[in-house]
């Protein structure tokens, strides 16, 4: 009978030990479902560059938002000779918590070799 004691025991005991390891598990999945932030740098510019077949240039803005993360990513529409005078433009991208493309639009287009406008009256 002590046998039987022992070993119900000790099944008592592993149970909480288990299911602290499948809460370890569902934490790791969880981890692993979200994309890092170079992920997520990576997925944008290849599903844009997909999508307008353009490449990506570089990535001037990046934040996560509350349904998942929003980008603006400078691309070169139209080369030009000499270099800068090639056309650019800058595009807002919006993707989803998992990193998937939910939305684009070109927000500005602009010669290389030119800076933004100064603002404040100067």
């Amino acid at each position: 009978m002590s046998n039987t004691k022992n070993t119900d025991e000790s099944q008592g005991s592993q149970k909480p030990q288990s299911s602290r390891n499948s809460s370890r598990t569902n934490d790791n999945q969880k981890s692993q479902s979200r994309p890092s932030p170079m992920d997520v740098l990576r997925q944008a510019r290849g599903q844009l560059a997909e999508l307008t077949g353009m490449e990506a240039e570089s990535v001037s803005s990046f934040e996560q938002t509350e349904e998942g993360w929003a980008l603006e990513v400078e691309v070169l529409e139209l080369e030009r000779v000499p270099d800068t005078m090639s056309l650019m433009a800058s595009y807002q991208v919006e993707l989803d918590a998992e990193g998937q493309l939910t939305g684009y639009r070109r927000v500005r287009r602009y010669e290389r070799g030119r800076s933004d406008a100064r603002r404040g009256g100067r």
